[in-house]
């Protein structure tokens, strides 16, 4: 299965007003990119750790409302933060909102900050992981249940790259992957999680898309990313200021790849 080339920005909603927020989401849609990310954190992950800061999930409803082309989601959303249940709700609400165009990002969680001052157990690595399993088909059932139906089926990303647990995860459940690492760390876990597609039984190498961050110029690290199969390429940018030069980068490539 060939993939289009897709070029992400993950605003991330710390340093700066909402207002500021807004106009990087136009530009962004402006700009051409694909897909416009923000994270499902309650405090910076840089900079000043209690900076401005904006939360996750009521945001993307207003992105859907206000964008009209690119899809929208979270890279990524806490499993842990929210019942599975009203998530699939939620989910389903900015579905209709947007026109059908909400991606489900999605992971276990990880920052203990977030957890400990808004009183969530923490946990270990594995039950979060575990909690993680449990609540994907609780999600995916409950879109099945909802009247109306989801606009499309939404589709599910999942980031982590833990080898035994999370890219079996990834295997049963996610149409995208979000690596987090470089051209030889995709390779190498992209293998793996296909050896868990063969063992659940789906194709995972066309049915999985593979998704990766990037932080440096296509002309540096373009190449090397396509070899291990990355076809969503995703830009961060935070506040207060939100550039998107490199953003315009990525674009380029991706129109004269076209």
């Amino acid at each position: 299965m060939t993939r289009p080339f897709r070029i992400g920005v993950q605003i991330q909603p710390q340093h700066g007003d909402y207002a500021q927020i807004r106009d990087a989401v136009l530009r962004a849609e402006d700009l051409g990119v694909d897909v416009v990310f923000n994270w499902d954190h309650f405090f910076p992950l840089t900079g000043d750790p209690d900076g401005k800061h904006f939360e996750c999930w009521t945001m993307l409803g207003a992105w859907a409302e206000q964008t009209s082309r690119v899809e929208i989601g979270a890279l990524v959303t806490c499993n842990s933060y929210r019942n599975p249940d009203l998530l699939a709700d939620m989910a389903h609400t900015v579905d209709h909102i947007s026109g059908g165009r909400l991606i489900l990002g999605i992971g276990a969680g990880w920052f203990e900050r977030d957890y400990d001052e808004y009183g969530y157990d923490f946990g270990t690595a594995g039950s979060r992981i575990a909690d993680l399993a449990d609540a994907l088909p609780r999600i995916k059932a409950r879109w099945a249940a909802k009247n109306p139906a989801p606009v499309r089926d939404i589709p599910v990303l999942i980031g982590g790259g833990g080898e035994k647990k999370t890219l079996r995860i990834v295997a049963e459940h996610a149409d995208v992957w979000h690596s987090f690492g470089d051209a030889d760390t995709l390779a190498r876990k992209s293998g793996i999680l296909d050896e868990h597609g063969a063992a659940v039984g789906r194709d995972t190498a066309s049915l999985v898309e593979r998704s990766v961050g990037v932080s440096r110029p296509p002309a540096e690290s373009a190449e090397a990313l396509v070899a291990a199969g990355a076809t969503l390429l995703t830009v961060g940018t935070s506040g207060p200021d939100y550039d998107l030069s490199l953003a315009a980068q990525w674009v380029a490539w991706r129109d004269a790849r076209a």
